[in-house]
C-alpha cells in the first residue's frame, strides 16, 4: 500500500491523466504512451447508482499498484455509501481516496477512516453543489476535487462557472492555514486548462483530451505548459 500523499512536496501543476479514457483493452499500453510525462494516475470508480455508469473495481487498482509501484494512484469514488468501498480500495493500493459530499451523511467519519487506513482523504462536490458545504471538513483533507462536469462520463463540456469554486477554496486555504491541494476534473484540455490554473487549481485531471490524441505524451506536455502560464498569473 502506498503511503499518504505528501501534499507539501508537489510542484504545481500536477497533471493526472484519467484512465477512464484509456484503451480498456490495453490500459498499460495507454499509460506507456504518456512516456512518464504525467505526475499522477487518476481512476474513476462508478457504481451505476450515484452516477449512471459503471467502471473499475479494486482489482484494477491492485494491478496498477503492481505495475507502477511508485505511482500516485488518485482514486475518485463516485459511489453511494462510500464507506463500503473505502477499505477494499485502500487495501488495493490507493494513494488518494476522494469521496463525494453528496454521497454520505457521515462525511467526517468516512474521511477519518480513509486517513486511518493510510491513504490521503479527498472530498468533492458535483457542479451544482455549493462548495460552502465543504467548509466543515477542509481541515481534514489533503485534496479537494472540483468537478467541472457532471460526473459519470468522459468527454463532456467544461462548465466554466465551477472556476469560482476553485478561487473560493484557495482563499479559504490561505485564510485558515489549510494544506489541501485543489484538483479540477472535467472537460479540461490544452484550450482551457490555463483558466483552471489561473483559478488556483494545483492538480489537473484530463482524460479524452489526452488519450484521444495522436501523441498523448506531447499533449500532456502542452497541458502542463498552458497550466504553467496560468500559474504565473496568480
Amino acid at each position: 500500500m502506498a503511503g499518504p500523499l505528501p501534499v507539501t512536496e508537489w510542484q504545481r501543476p500536477v497533471i493526472a491523466p484519467s484512465l477512464l479514457s484509456a484503451d480498456p483493452l490495453n490500459i498499460g499500453g495507454s499509460v506507456d504512451l504518456l512516456r512518464d510525462e504525467y505526475d499522477w494516475l487518476h481512476l474513476d470508480v462508478m457504481d451505476g447508482h450515484f452516477v449512471p455508469n459503471l467502471s473499475y473495481g479494486p482489482s484494477l487498482v491492485s494491478a496498477c499498484r503492481r505495475k507502477w509501484p511508485e505511482a500516485v494512484l488518485d482514486i475518485h469514488l463516485m459511489v453511494e455509501q462510500p464507506e463500503s468501498f473505502i477499505e477494499p480500495f485502500a487495501a488495493a493500493g490507493a494513494t488518494v481516496l476522494t469521496i463525494h459530499q453528496e454521497a454520505t451523511p457521515h462525511l467526517h467519519r468516512a474521511l477519518q477512516t480513509i486517513r486511518d487506513l493510510g491513504c490521503s482523504p479527498g472530498v468533492t462536490v458535483n457542479p451544482a453543489t455549493p462548495v460552502d458545504l465543504l467548509k466543515p471538513v477542509l481541515g481534514l483533507v489533503d485534496l479537494v476535487l472540483v468537478m467541472s462536469v457532471n460526473p459519470g462520463f468522459g468527454g463532456q463540456v467544461f462548465i466554466p462557472e465551477t472556476l469560482e469554486k476553485a478561487r473560493l477554496l484557495c482563499c479559504w486555504r490561505e485564510a485558515f492555514g489549510h494544506r489541501f491541494l485543489v484538483e479540477m476534473d472535467g472537460g479540461l484540455g490544452p484550450g482551457n486548462v490555463r483558466l483552471a490554473s489561473e483559478a488556483g487549481c494545483d492538480v489537473i485531471v484530463a482524460g479524452s483530451s489526452i488519450f484521444n490524441t495522436p501523441e498523448p505524451s506531447e499533449t500532456v506536455r502542452e497541458i502542463r505548459a498552458r497550466a504553467l502560464e496560468g500559474a504565473c498569473c496568480d
